[in-house]
């Protein structure tokens, strides 16, 4: 309902706790600590590309669609979770850009306007032209054919991955088989332990928010996007030889998310009706 987005957009302090764990807590409370603590405790153990690739997901805003259906799915507030999926990548077409540039800086070749331009014909642009499709007799045709153009764009979100996962096998990720064991472990670790840290802590009683808003709010800050995040990773590092392992911690959280996700938003639900 246009009634409830509007609400949520109106929740200033929701929204800035989502976006702020997602473009300054994740990276500075959790990826410098991590790739720090990895390299001391483990050093020389993971190549420095795929330790760069966990801080460079960290950067990432939230998922475009699966906190959303999660979300709907456990019972939260959905327009909460949708109205901060929309803002959290629109932010991040300007604040990743320039947290990668903080944190790689003289690495990355492509001048920061140019980048943000780049990301902004791949982002802004569609957006942009749906929303003047929206004030055409197409919006009618869309709403007919609602069913059709949902799986079309499921399947457009399989083949941006089975692209990405194809070109890996192909080109090689860059790392060995225990890496790979190691980060699914790691990334499954991290993300589990950050929806329950969060959970607790959008619970607080001095936020006062509701159980609604909590699990949107936990869902979207502690997700990853993948379907924003490779042709953001393609933009920034083209022809970087690292690219691969850049994209690997990205590739790797999508099906965790996606399966962690499922069993938490059963069990919340089940809660929430007891």
């Amino acid at each position: 309902e246009l009634s409830e987005l509007k609400s949520a957009i109106a929740n200033v302090k929701l929204n800035f706790m989502v976006q702020a764990g997602s473009f300054l807590a994740w990276p500075f409370l959790v990826g410098v600590p991590l790739t720090a603590a990895i390299k001391k405790v483990m050093p020389n153990f993971l190549p420095k590309a795929l330790l760069e690739g966990i801080l460079i997901l960290t950067c990432l805003p939230t998922t475009v669609n699966m906190c959303v259906i999660l979300t709907g799915a456990a019972k939260g507030n959905v327009a909460a979770s949708l109205a901060n999926a929309v803002m959290g990548n629109m932010m991040g077409i300007f604040a990743t850009p320039a947290l990668l540039m903080y944190f790689f800086g003289t690495a990355i070749e492509l001048p920061f306007l140019k980048m943000v331009f780049k990301l902004g014909n791949k982002v802004l642009l569609p957006v942009a032209v749906g929303q003047v499709l929206r004030a055409t007799p197409a919006k009618v045709f869309f709403t007919k054919n609602k069913k059709t153009f949902k799986s079309l764009q499921e399947s457009i979100l399989i083949g941006l991955v089975w692209n990405a996962f194809c070109n890996a096998f192909t080109k090689g990720l860059g790392i060995e088989v225990s890496h790979g064991f190691f980060l699914l472990g790691l990334l499954a670790s991290l993300h589990l332990g950050s929806f329950f840290i969060l959970f607790k802590l959008f619970s607080s009683k001095i936020l006062n928010f509701t159980r609604g808003d909590v699990i949107a709010a936990t869902f979207c800050t502690s997700h990853k996007t993948l379907a924003f995040g490779l042709p953001l990773l393609n933009t920034i590092f083209e022809g970087n030889p690292n690219l691969a392992a850049y994209c690997a911690p990205v590739m790797f959280i999508h099906p965790l998310q996606l399966l962690i996700g499922s069993l938490l938003a059963s069990k919340l639900k089940e809660e929430g009706e007891e």
